[in-house]
């Protein structure tokens, strides 16, 4: 058998990738026996991200094994998803704080920086439980600095160190009646000791495992007893974030955020602290946290819908849109609509579209930020942990995007969907914003809960795209000068004549003008005709107003429309920040979806 007498940069670096790749391949069984904390289903697939964030972003440093070590956990610090992956990264920052200076790792200096190593990661939780990753990685590091002693060779210590780690894996089940209740051990334990599955095979074998069996513990997929359908969750979002800067206050954070709900775990250095916990208020978690460093790599799961994918679906495709969707909570939760929030920012400081900021608190800065908001896209990570956990939990996803015409997010989905390869994901370009996806997207998710094929849903998306308006009553056009869209000297122009335009979207999506005014009541006289006109043409299906913090005026077009079409319109909403920040406070638009 092939020997280990000490661990060098390079070894170590292809060592924790074998031990990532072991865990991805994982990810769908991980997923299924997750029923601890909360079963969201999603611990394999934060688990995977967290190890394709080592292996996009990590780098083995020759000279310095240390180097090598710090890469990693910045890496993993900085892609770490879920509190899994949390906890997992920060025993590996733990790691790379304990080893010393020196070229080489031998087991003797190994086993005690791992015993070390431990007390960085619980510390990092906020109230540990034992029976899950954290029990399995404090009993392998120990297992590991008693067989130090021992063994010169590495492949021996690390097939030590595994036994004691399947052994605690097995236990989880005593410690935590949730898990005996489901037949299942730990999932964050058990990706914790695929990892060390995947290292021990590279030191063995000098390759990458290919994991054809997926559990060491005698359970099997079929054997696993789901949580019951009716559960409750006590909290809803999983929130996580990356804060920056310098001498940051790691203590202090902790305090703050075990403050917010459970599952609390703050990690890291000075300079960088990730922070996990599920919550019910993540708009007043980084309010509280805005001052404690610079907000960045926001990501806020709702675990109530992730729940309802993996255990209580109302259908066997999955509807997915992103927040330039308007539509009430109240139907997104009742049709179990899946929304990919888009992230902007005032400064430095990141926000999530309608999650971790409400619209109308949104508004209220705009209207005296001297800073100019600025929208971005979801990152490619992002979108793919996102779409992957779906994929893992419907037999297909149809995934409706703001127009491509409008922003370039359509068209980067289309390589994170291809990635995806084996799963039906459906991409289409809505060629619309606000209420206009709004309407297409709730009339999927019925069709989808009535039992309607992948296929039908499709064609009925495409036939009600052309047939869906919007009309659109700016107020100002400061804003659309601001964001790019309308040049300076046109807005200077503008504002001298004191021109209301209205804006629509051509067949392609592309935003046009549709006359202007001299006033408001000038300008909600044209769209009401040109509403009147459209509905003598086609019978209306559905009918939506959407206002930029400026309810009294979406009221007012409500009322007219009422009596013109003869019906209240399906909703009234705020239009989500990512759209109104382009359109201006004030702007108030109908949407008009015809039959």
């Amino acid at each position: 058998m092939l020997k280990i007498r000490y661990l060098s940069s390079k070894r170590l670096y292809l060592a924790v990738l074998a031990g990532g790749d072991a865990v991805i391949q994982d990810q769908a069984y991980l997923n299924k026996i997750n029923v601890f904390p909360v079963p969201d289903a999603d611990t394999g697939t934060n688990l995977a991200t967290t190890m394709r964030a080592i292996a996009e972003g990590a780098r083995s440093h020759p000279s310095s094994i240390k180097a090598t070590f710090k890469s990693i956990a910045n890496a993993a610090l900085g892609g770490a998803r879920g509190n899994s992956g949390l906890i997992f990264a920060q025993f590996i920052h733990g790691l790379s704080k304990e080893i010393g200076p020196e070229p080489r790792l031998t087991t003797m200096s190994f086993g005690e920086s791992v015993s070390r190593a431990v007390q960085h990661a619980y510390r990092a939780i906020a109230a540990p439980v034992e029976g899950t990753m954290i029990t399995v990685i404090r009993e392998w590091a120990e297992a590991v600095y008693r067989n130090r002693l021992k063994t010169t060779d590495f492949v021996e210590l690390w097939a030590e160190g595994l036994a004691a780690a399947r052994q605690s894996l097995r236990e989880t089940t005593q410690k935590l009646q949730v898990l005996a209740r489901a037949g299942v051990v730990d999932a964050g334990a058990k990706g914790f000791v695929d990892f060390l599955e995947g290292v021990l095979h590279f030191m063995s074998k000098g390759r990458m495992k290919r994991h054809a069996e997926t559990v060491e513990a005698g359970w099997t997929l079929e054997e696993i007893k789901t949580p019951a359908k009716d559960k409750s969750l006590e909290f809803r979002y999983c929130a996580e974030a990356l804060l920056t800067g310098t001498a940051l206050d790691a203590d202090g954070i902790r305090d703050i955020v075990r403050g917010y709900g459970t599952s609390a775990v703050v990690a890291g250095s000075e300079e960088r602290v990730r922070l996990h916990v599920h919550t019910n208020a993540p708009q007043e978690l980084f309010q509280a946290l805005k001052d404690r460093g610079t907000i960045a790599q926001i990501k806020v799961d709702d675990m109530r819908r992730q729940y309802e994918a993996a255990h209580a679906p109302k259908a066997k495709i999955g509807i997915v849109a992103d927040s330039a969707c308007d539509l009430p909570p109240e139907v997104l939760d009742d049709l179990q609509i899946h929304v990919l929030p888009f992230p902007f920012s005032f400064g430095e400081q990141q926000f999530l579209d309608k999650v971790t900021i409400r619209p109308h608190q949104f508004y209220e800065i705009l209207k005296t930020s001297r800073v100019q908001a600025t929208t971005s896209q979801p990152g490619q990570r992002t979108v793919l942990h996102f779409l992957s956990y779906l994929a893992d939990h419907y037999e297909s996803l149809i995934f409706l995007t703001v127009s491509g015409k409008l922003s370039g997010f359509h068209d980067a989905c289309r390589s994170t969907v291809a990635a995806l390869a084996g799963k039906r994901i459906t991409l289409i370009d809505s060629r619309n914003v606000s209420a206009g996806i709004g309407l297409s997207v709730a009339r999927a998710a019925a069709m989808a809960v009535a039992g309607a094929s992948h296929d039908e849903i499709v064609a009925g998306i495409e036939s009600w795209i052309p047939r869906t308006k919007i009309y659109v009553d700016v107020d100002t056009i400061k804003y659309l000068v601001r964001g790019g869209r309308v040049s300076a000297a046109q807005g200077m122009i503008g504002g001298i004549l004191h021109i209301k335009p209205i804006i629509v979207l051509d067949k392609e999506g592309r935003a046009e003008s549709g006359g202007k005014s001299f006033s408001r009541a000038a300008n909600m006289a044209k769209i009401l005709r040109k509403i009147q006109a459209a509905a003598a043409s086609n019978p209306v299906h559905g009918y939506a107003v959407v206002h930029v913090h400026n309810r009294p005026r979406a009221d007012a077009y409500a009322r007219k429309l009422t009596v013109l079409l003869g019906r209240a319109p399906d909703f009234i909403i705020d239009a989500a920040p990512v759209i109104g920040v382009h359109a201006g406070i004030g702007a108030t638009a109908v949407v008009l979806q015809s039959e």
